[in-house]
């Protein structure tokens, strides 16, 4: 069984309804998070996941609606663990491992204060052995890789690979994931533009969560187009891509608009022949 839970599926620009990028992913006994935006650990309790069984998280790129809530998630997986959990392993592009250190180092980590304070203070050793911990209780420990494009990482049941994607290079580097598992293949685009190498990860996925700004004309006319997918370009980068099954998320403020939303159905599903499904914070899509 596969489940994708959409955590966050807005932008940078909070609304009622999206704000940021965040996903978790549960393949069969595996639980794993894509990116980690604004308070995505809230998002994912309400969604009935627990920070402590997330084993893995993928971060497409660092701009901060996608990643701002990796200190929140970090401390609050190491807080609420009994000491007996799994390491966490979180890959990325460049600068994963470095905010990684960042946030937790001893000496230089700029929340090292709370996770020493808990570590030491009889008050927090009691709390962690009445969880059913043990003292002396370990510092956070996580495995943060700055990886390339190309195989990221497999177990037994599943793999997953990375491409780039079309964002905003040089000042940050951005990639889209595959995962394949026994259920299906689920591909998360990240930020980008239309671009072959996606469409080519992305060839007979089951389903793709794909970014999706605004409609297009509206971006083309406003000149933010560039790097971006709006309604036209992913519904083009699903339909070469021969996926099943597209999912926009990364929806703007403009495109959450009902009457925007139903005007861009018609325009999306006069190019891609497959299922479309616009994203809900709390939905959950099964392969």
């Amino acid at each position: 069984m596969v489940t994708v839970h959409i955590l966050g599926a807005g932008t940078p620009t909070p609304t009622p309804e999206r704000f940021g990028s965040s996903f978790a992913l549960e393949i069969g006994n595996d639980q794993i998070m894509i990116d980690c935006g604004p308070a995505a650990t809230h998002k994912l309790v309400k969604a009935g996941l627990w920070p402590t069984n997330i084993d893995y998280l993928f971060f497409t790129h660092h701009h901060f609606d996608h990643d701002i809530d990796y200190p929140c998630f970090l401390l609050c997986r190491w807080d609420q663990s009994t000491g007996k959990e799994n390491i966490l392993k979180v890959f990325g592009p460049n600068l994963t491992e470095k905010i990684t250190t960042g946030i937790l180092d001893e000496s230089e980590g700029l929340f090292a204060h709370d996770w020493i304070a808990r570590v030491n203070h009889p008050l927090s050793q009691k709390v962690h052995t009445n969880r059913g911990g043990t003292l002396p209780r370990k510092p956070p420990q996580v495995e943060a890789t700055d990886i390339e494009p190309g195989l990221v990482f497999e177990t037994s049941n599943w793999r997953v690979k990375s491409a780039p994607g079309k964002h905003v290079q040089p000042y940050l580097d951005s990639l889209a994931y595959r995962f394949d598992t026994p259920a299906g293949s689920v591909v998360f685009t990240g930020d980008t533009e239309p671009c072959d190498t996606v469409i080519e990860l992305a060839q007979n996925a089951d389903l793709m969560l794909c970014m999706c700004w605004d409609e297009q004309s509206n971006m083309n006319m406003n000149g933010e187009s560039e790097g971006q997918c709006g309604t036209t370009g992913a519904a083009e980068m699903a339909q070469k891509a021969n996926v099943k099954k597209l999912a926009l998320v990364h929806i703007g403020p403009n495109l959450s608009n009902p009457t925007v939303m139903d005007s861009a159905r018609s325009e999306i599903e006069n190019i891609f022949s497959g299922e479309l499904i616009f994203a809900d914070e709390l939905d959950k899509i099964d392969l």
